[in-house]
């Protein structure tokens, strides 16, 4: 397996820039290549891998950036080989880094492809609403992410107010909605209801082209009116 360095640019750099620095923020557009590629090359490793590998330590920090932001996974330093045959999963010492590991694994030291799923819907999270997944810079109840984010995930009228600040109204409202409902589903307690690599990669890179044109047809930014005429159809 080849761990590919190109820039030594992770997505945090971006998300997490500091604003009075000459950076500008990530598009929401580079935000969905990211989370395509991000997918397939954990696609990869569940689904053409022989036999399947399970990352075990995916996160943000792990996912490097070339200058047109197309993603690579790097450090497989805690990948392990999946269960093959009757068996369902593969018991190991629970490691990886706290806010990524699906909580089954952390409680059980079970390790199932639906792991490394669970990582992918924080890292989604973390792209959707730049934030980090453990900051204990913010008030309680804000410091984990996706412990702040679960009550958010019943209502799509407030979907608006977990986007990234620095988006500034930037995103298609409409594939905020579909991004949000693919992160609530790999964020699933139960691992039998998160969704396969696979129909993932299919939802994500769909929903990059109509963030595209999207982009390219209304300059990316939606009206507050527009906001609150689409949450109200929806």
């Amino acid at each position: 397996m080849i761990k590919y360095t190109i820039t030594n640019q992770v997505i945090t750099l971006f998300l997490l820039s500091d604003p009075t620095q000459d950076k500008e923020p990530l598009s929401w557009s580079s935000r969905m290549k990211i989370a395509v590629g991000a997918a397939r090359g954990l696609e990869y490793l569940h689904c053409k891998a022989d036999p399947p590998v399970i990352y075990r330590d995916l996160k943000s920090a792990n996912i490097l950036l070339d200058n047109e932001f197309n993603p690579k996974l790097s450090d497989f330093g805690l990948a392990k080989l999946g269960p093959v045959g009757d068996n369902t999963h593969v018991s190991t010492r629970v490691m990886g880094t706290y806010g990524y590991c699906a909580p089954e694994y952390a409680m059980s030291g079970k390790l199932t492809l639906k792991s490394d799923i669970y990582s992918f819907g924080v890292v989604l999270l973390e792209l959707i609403t730049g934030r980090r997944a453990i900051d204990t810079s913010r008030k309680p109840g804000e410091q984990n992410l996706v412990s702040w984010s679960r009550p958010y995930f019943s209502d799509r009228r407030k979907f608006v107010h977990m986007v990234d600040p620095l988006l500034q109204g930037n995103f298609p409202l409409r594939c905020l909605h579909q991004a949000i409902a693919i992160t609530a589903m790999c964020l699933q307690e139960q691992p039998k209801f998160r969704p396969l690599i696979g129909d993932i990669v299919v939802a994500l890179e769909y929903l990059a082209s109509q963030s595209i044109t999207e982009v390219h047809r209304h300059g990316g930014r939606s009206s507050p009116q527009q906001r609150s005429s689409e949450m109200d159809r929806n």
